[in-house]
């Protein structure tokens, strides 16, 4: 019970410096806002007014905040899906096979250093519509997950593994009931990371497709008319939706790994 009432005046504290952080940021901006008196530099309020238009309203071409932001999380949940069940089955082979991941390194190793954002205009010529957007968050995502998997494999006990196999387990068994669990950790905390670049890449590539709708597109839509209070809106949105996202796989995280002192903290 006292641990309980510890926990909850923690909690509470963090909140309040939480609290007390974002209103000295809003009064920053808002004075920095006033100090520059120009349109390029709205404060709070002008943005939340603009939230509040474009929410209402609905943009140039009559789409609400609510259409762009459910489309682009749409696109960042394929990709971000395609990208984990890609790279975790492969991760757990190359981890657990030092000749497979000898031999896939020569292929993934150069590619995993080019930019997502590369990858665009091959898109663009090569795919259509909604591929495209889940080609490019595959490749963001793809890759923090797998080096995270492989990583967790290499850290899974030997002597589990060897208790395992005195038991009677076969390859099988060993890899799903032992190094798997043991890979689970580092193998969430490539998904938080994949899912964080899966935003920025959708930002990117919904600026650079044709598709009207996404928050990406609506960022840069509005910046060609120089409206950045509407542009900022998107930018915040962005933020509070990965943020969301982000905190959903910890929750889960913390569900999962009760023990780890670390995420509970």
């Amino acid at each position: 019970m006292e641990r309980q009432g510890l926990n909850l005046r923690k909690k509470l504290k963090e909140a309040g410096i939480g609290v007390a952080t974002l209103a000295v940021f809003l009064l920053l901006w808002e004075l920095l806002s006033r100090a520059a008196n120009s349109p390029f530099i709205p404060g709070p309020y002008e943005v939340m007014l603009a939230f509040i238009r474009v929410a209402m309203e609905g943009d140039f071409d009559g789409y609400t905040l609510l259409e762009h932001s459910v489309v682009s999380i749409y696109r960042v949940l394929l990709g971000f899906i395609a990208g984990a069940i890609t790279a975790i089955p492969l991760g757990l082979i190359m981890g657990l096979k030092p000749t497979v991941k000898t031999a896939a390194n020569t292929i993934i190793e150069p590619i995993r250093f080019i930019p997502p954002i590369a990858w665009i205009p091959l898109s663009i010529v090569l795919l259509v519509g909604l591929s495209r957007f889940v080609f490019l968050l595959w490749v963001g995502t793809f890759f923090p997950i797998l080096l995270n998997t492989i990583a967790g494999v290499k850290r899974a006990s030997p002597t589990l593994v060897n208790v395992a196999k005195t038991f009677g387990a076969s390859n099988s068994e060993i890899t799903t009931k032992v190094v798997l669990p043991s890979a689970l950790p580092e193998i969430m905390t490539g998904l938080r990371v994949g899912l964080g670049i899966g935003w920025m890449c959708i930002v990117a590539a919904e600026m650079l497709g044709g598709d009207p709708v996404g928050l990406g597109r609506m960022i840069l839509k509005y910046a060609d008319f120089l409206q950045i209070d509407v542009v900022i809106v998107g930018m915040v949105l962005i933020g509070v939706i990965g943020l969301a996202m982000n905190y959903l796989i910890l929750l889960l995280e913390k569900k999962m790994f009760r023990y780890r002192v670390e995420v509970q903290t």
